[in-house]
């Protein structure tokens, strides 16, 4: 999000002000690469509605959308580019009136005789949670969202010695917003389409089967490009896949394209599931075979790329590892309910990620290649990659972004134009910038009716799949242009991952095939095998194999390869019938690793055979390329023969086949097992005797290639490559050296002196290690300007050189650039400069993908550089924030308030080594007040507050008019102070805030990134004020400050939800005054559209739902529209569920819903709501104990409704119970008199 989001301290009402950021910088400092660091904004506080009464403070109670605080913590190196997108705002006008009516009466002036019209509803996104009870409305007493404050970048720790360049502070985090993405461009599609209940369905039509017949414009509906005429593209498999399938024949297509038609199974606003069903109807079957019918009519056209250097770049990008030799084989219709369900869901969900889970060896795979190659002939396929293909350690999320763009790419040629201006844009940027500009824009371009679909296959055997899969959040709203599929072994949507709960995602369970299936396959794969005559296996055989299987196909698969294997003297029918005596099914993991024991102890029957397979094996485990058989063996120190040997027998537990022509290769081990055999291998000694260790054999492979380098080639002529010269494992051992060395040792000093690569690294000659750094920059940037390392005398310095060389790179070699480091703190322990590069690389990776292992990283590096250094080093207080900033970052990601603590001790004692007027003190101000703000979200202590505030108005006082960080910091002021005004209802701390954000604003002109984000925190706050003083000029200044927000935030902006709901609540406040029902209807548009980008689980959706259940309460009240208080009571029904017991908006939610269900009541005379109603209004009382100050209101309201059951049961309980609640009243005017104030508000 563009700018830090302030948490709502309790009781306190809270809107959608957006802090801003401020590096705290000098203008002439920069960072490690020479560039001036950027701001950085935290997160945007969310706008929330709360009843409150007149004299009440404002509550500030809207949650941070991640869950927690409100600013994202800072970022020491930010070097994240601002967004660039020209924005312009909306033409609105100056003021609304809420008394006075012009010639041509505005939207918000009361209008006689008009009838009020609320805009068509469309289906909100699906959410994860159960559907919430029957539909019903409640009127709702509006609350307000508190400002977002910045964050700015910490300064940067410290030079080398040697160097005169002082660098630049680490990026404070409370400022500008490296968090937050660049804009899109507002296009035409309309956000996240959803299908539009039967009423509103104007442009279709019936047709004589009884179908809806839907233009081409109706989204999730396979059609043609518009204006061509279509065939579909070539196909090109490249995932791996189990045996286990059977190629599905191609199929007919013959429906007319020119309508695209289907059953019409989309409901009106069904709550969205979280499981698909497991029963297939036929409904479900006759909207895949529509899918199906219009697959050829399908066509990109005769495209070509007439820009030369355009294709030459984007051949550039990396590329899906060959797995052409998987032959997967797609039984006929095995999986035929589990596709219909997967394209009913795309066709017709909201959802933008469908997550199909299930245990390893269930089919996942072969699933998922035969669904490609339908959506592929269908036209629909966007991309798709395999992850266990990917090398196991070099595979960054970057680097699958860009793979799957080349996979864009090659399927839609027309994209490709799209993709290179993303190479251009995107050099280390966030991943979801990387995700908008590789995959989102180029589809965007293409401007078809339908979504194309993303398929990522294995997700959880990926390392780096969690700051992935966070990043997807951004393209909530996309749904209508791309949806992906991921698949995994456990289900995402439960796995509480960081981040899942903001996206719309539907998980779908693929259980284990039928005993049907499981008895085709084998007798399918039986075929190939050669038995012995008379040998075959009988239906009673076969019969139980399909049994002991318990339709896990990979067990399947690996029988049958055994079977199939000439490794020994037996034959296929004697192992056959030593599986056949197992007594037990498969059925879970433990069975499925006894099969591979069995079978490793029949290949390798003896102790040697054993350990050179563990070598082997374990070599092939973090094998990063295929090498040749020859090369490998080299490395390794194995015979060729007998390498040639292990390969050949392990062929038999093999369920993926290498790419056609490469048998005298060795490939990784990832690309050729099932990950149920990988895991076996790997398992603790406790569960498996034949155990391999990845460090071990990181170990053994990184001292192989230590030992190669003293024999690498001299380096050519100035003019000609020094890589050119290297050949197969030359060039493997430069490239992956250091990644091997890095993963097989311990960094601890002491460790590392006692191992093997410490003395061989120490006795290579300088020459020797000069060249393999020149050959190794060459290798990873082969563009670049030839670098020769003939200046640093020793390693430590020619790693360090390489890591900052390749931290210009923007982020492309983060994986190389670690290892530099990593082996850079082993050679040279007591070294500061290299431990405060291991922090800023991962710091500056943490900032990236928000993952809390590098932030962890981070703090452990920046603690050891602080431990060298002198306390009257001059570089210690830039050490002390960088480590004070990480920590800040760490509890944002997992919360810890310990953490934090640690973190603001060390900021204030960096501020304590940097007395006024020393020029760097601006930046330990600036992280100090965000840390503190945080710091109060987290806890509620107020004198953490105060002293934030305190340090942001010395950051003010300390930067002049033209400082480009003065408007972030002048913003993260008035968000405190908002935040202040909240918790204590001190409104000159408002009114102080409010000048503030002018000024703010003033100091953000169009096109500036942040000026949405100054007007979203400047109308929020005016709508405070206008609740607190009841000053209409505030409510009308806000409003239009809101409407120009929203223009500037167009979908997938991240503020987008939260400003919508922040102006849908200014509008129904300005109904409540002057009852005019445009804009009340303008507030349920708006409020729709917020509830349509935020998903079911994210944290701000119950803000949203309350809001709209009081906008049609209103509804309701106004004109009587039954539908309206139904649904309203639904929304505040969910809201209700969405909140914890404990959290502090829910004691609002109950308040309001029982108001609703007293007006169903009025209106039904349903005695079971208005018991319903005394329920929620007994749980608000428990919530406010005497003394509480809404504890009369709460009285009075219980006592009034148990009056009106009493009427009509004449229950004496009810009677006693109001009789109790009268007399606490009578006390409280007794002793109170006319001090009542409080009593008419929550």
């Amino acid at each position: 999000m563009s700018e830090g989001r302030t948490s709502p301290a309790s009781n306190s009402r809270s809107y959608n002000l957006h802090p801003i950021p401020s590096s705290g910088c000098r203008a002439d400092e920069t960072d490690p690469d020479g560039r001036i660091p950027m701001s950085r904004t935290s997160s945007d506080i969310q706008a929330s509605q709360c009843r409150q009464s007149p004299s009440e403070p404002r509550p500030s109670g809207r949650a941070h959308p991640d869950g927690g605080g409100t600013m994202a913590a800072p970022a020491p190196y930010d070097d994240i580019p601002r967004p660039d997108a020209a924005h312009t705002e909306a033409g609105i006008p100056s003021s609304y009136s809420l008394n006075s009516r012009s010639a041509s009466p505005s939207c918000f002036d009361v209008i006689e005789g008009s009838t009020p019209s609320v805009p068509p509803e469309s289906p909100p996104p699906p959410r994860k949670a159960p559907p919430p009870p029957p539909r019903q409305p409640s009127p709702v007493p509006p609350r307000q969202p508190p400002p977002r404050p910045s964050r700015s970048p910490p300064p940067v720790p410290l030079r080398p010695p040697a160097s005169s360049q002082q660098p630049p502070p680490v990026p404070p985090r409370l400022s500008a917003s490296p968090r937050q993405p660049p804009a899109v461009p507002r296009r035409r599609r309309p956000p996240p389409p959803s299908p539009p209940p039967p009423s509103t369905i104007n442009a279709a039509r019936e047709n004589e089967d009884g179908r809806i017949q839907v233009p081409r414009t109706t989204t999730g509906i396979p059609g043609s490009p518009r204006g061509q005429s279509p065939s579909p593209p070539s196909d090109k498999t490249h995932s791996g896949a189990s045996r286990s399938s059977l190629m599905v024949e191609p199929l007919a297509h013959t429906q007319d394209p020119s309508t695209s038609s289907i059953p019409l199974h989309m409901p009106v606003q069904a709550a969205p599931f979280t499981t698909m069903p497991e029963t297939h109807t036929t409904q479900v079957a006759s909207q895949a075979q529509s899918f199906l019918n219009r697959a050829h009519h399908f066509n990109m056209g005769n495209l070509t790329i007439h820009n030369d250097s355009e294709q030459w770049r984007f051949n550039g990008l990396p590329k899906h590892p060959d797995m052409s030799g998987v032959q997967a084989e797609y039984l006929p219709d095995s999986r035929k309910p589990d596709v219909e369900e997967s394209l009913k869901w795309i066709s017709s969900s909201n959802d933008l990620v469908l997550c199909i889970h299930g245990p390893a060896g269930v089919g996942k795979t072969t699933l998922i290649r035969h669904l490609s190659k339908v959506l592929r002939s269908a036209g629909r396929l966007g991309a798709s990659v395999y992850l266990g293909a990917f090398p196991p350690d070099t595979s960054g999320p970057e680097t699958i972004i860009k793979t799957l763009a080349h996979e864009l790419g090659n399927i839609h040629p027309r994209a490709i134009p799209k993709i290179v201006e993303a190479m251009n844009q995107c050099h280390g940027t966030s991943l979801e910038n990387q995700l908008e500009a590789y995959i989102l824009k180029p589809l965007q371009s293409f401007d078809y009716s339908h979504p194309f679909v993303v398929i990522v296959d294995g997700i959880d055997e990926w390392r780096d799949h969690p700051p992935f899969i966070k990043a997807l959040a951004r393209l909530n709203s996309q749904s209508a242009v791309l949806k992906f599929i991921l698949t995994s072994r456990w289900d995402l949507l439960t796995s509480r991952l960081p981040g899942t709960e903001t996206i719309s995602m539907c998980s779908y369970l693929l259980r284990v095939v039928s005993h049907r299936v499981a008895k085709a396959y084998f007798d399918h794969q039986f075929i190939s095998i050669d038995w012995d005559s008379g040998r075959r296996p009988g239906v009673r055989e076969v019969d139980r194999l399909a049994e002991l299987s318990d339709g896990l196909l990979v067990w399947g698969a690996t029988v049958c390869s055994l079977l199939s294997h000439k490794f020994s003297d037996f034959a296929p029918h004697e192992i056959l019938s030593e599986i056949l005596a197992d007594k037990q099914k498969v059925g879970s993991a433990e069975q499925l690793a006894r099969l591979y024991h069995n079978a490793i102890n029949r290949l390798f029957p003896t102790v040697e055979d054993q350990r050179r397979l563990r070598n082997y094996l374990g070599a092939t485990f973090v094998l990063q390329e295929a090498l040749p058989v020859d090369d490998f063996c080299r490395l390794v120190q194995m015979p060729s023969r007998l390498a040639a040997r292990i390969q050949s027998t392990l062929s038999a537990v093999q369920t993926r086949l290498p790419p056609a022509g490469s048998k005298k290769m060795v490939h990784p081990a990832s690309t050729l097992f099932h990950k149920s055999f990988l895991d076996y291998v790997q398992a603790t000694p406790a569960e498996n005797t034949f155990t391999i260790s990845a460090f071990d054999s990181h170990a053994a492979v990184g001292l192989a290639c230590l030992n190669q380098i003293p024999s690498l080639p001299p380096l050519p002529p100035t003019q000609t490559s020094p890589s050119s010269s290297l050949h197969g494992l030359q060039r493997y051992v430069v490239k992956f050296l250091l990644l091997h060395v890095s993963h097989g040792t311990h960094r601890s000093h002491d460790e590392w002196v006692k191992t093997r690569h410490c003395s061989v690294l120490n006795s290579i000659r300088i020459d020797a290690q000069q060249r393999w750094a020149t050959q190794f920059l060459n290798i990873l940037l082969p563009e670049a300007e030839r670098e020769v390392m003939e200046e640093q005398d020793d390693m430590a310095a020619i790693l360090i050189k390489i890591g900052d060389r390749l931290s210009r790179d923007g982020g492309e070699h983060w994986v190389f650039e670690v290892a530099c480091y990593e082996v850079a703190v082993r050679v040279s322990h007591s070294w500061c400069w290299a431990w405060r590069s291991l922090g800023v690389c991962h710091n500056r990776m943490g900032r990236r993908n928000g993952s809390p292992k590098m932030y962890e990283d981070a703090v452990l590096a920046f603690r050891c550089a602080l431990e060298l250094l002198a306390a009257s080093d001059p570089e210690r207080p830039k050490m002390l924030d960088a480590l004070g900033s990480s920590l800040w970052s760490l509890y944002e990601c997992n919360g810890d308030v310990d953490v934090l603590n640690e973190g603001i001790s060390h900021l204030r004692d960096a501020l304590a080594l940097l007395p006024a007027p020393h020029p760097d003190r601006v930046t330990p101000l600036i992280r100090l007040g965000g840390a503190l703000q945080t710091l109060f979200q987290g806890t509620g202590d107020l004198n953490a507050l105060n002293e934030g505030i305190k340090h942001l108005r010395d950051v003010v006082a300390l930067l002049p008019e033209s400082h480009p960080e003065r408007s972030a910091s002048l913003n993260n002021l008035g968000v405190a102070l908002y935040t202040l005004f909240g918790r204590n209802g001190d409104i000159k701390a408002l009114n102080e805030g409010i000048l503030h954000h002018r000024d703010a604003l003033a100091l953000r002109p169009a096109p500036h990134p942040d000026r949405s984000s100054s007007l979203a925190n400047l109308g929020i706050s005016l709508l405070a004020l206008f609740e607190h003083s009841g000053d209409v000029n505030a409510l009308n200044e806000a409003i239009v400050h809101l409407h120009a927000a929203t223009a500037l935030q167009p979908v997938p902006h991240p503020d987008r939800p939260s400003s919508l709901t922040s102006l849908g609540d200014a509008l129904l406040k300005l109904y409540r005054c002057n009852r005019n029902l445009d804009a009340l209807t303008e507030s349920i548009l708006h409020l729709r559209d917020a509830l349509a980008l935020l998903p079911g689980a994210h944290p701000n959706r119950p803000f949203a739902l309350r809001d709209m259940g009081s906008a049609l309460h209103a509804l309701y009240e106004s004109n009587g529209d039954l539908d309206a208080l139904h649904e309203g009571i639904s929304h505040q029904r969910d809201a209700l569920t969405l909140w914890r017991v404990s959290h502090q908006e829910r004691p609002v939610s109950l308040d309001l819903l029982a108001i609703a269900l007293l007006s169903h009541h009025k209106q039904s005379r349903e005695i079971e709501t208005l018991d319903e109603a005394i329920r929620l209004r007994r749980e608000l009382l428990d919530l406010r104990p005497p003394g509480h100050r809404y504890r009369i209101y709460c009285v009075q309201r219980l006592a009034e409704i148990l009056e009106i059951r009493f009427a009509l049961t004449e229950d004496e309980a009810d009677r006693d119970e109001f009789e109790t609640l009268q007399e606490e009243l009578d006390e409280y005017e007794s002793g109170n008199g006319s001090e009542r104030d409080d009593e008419s508000g929550m």
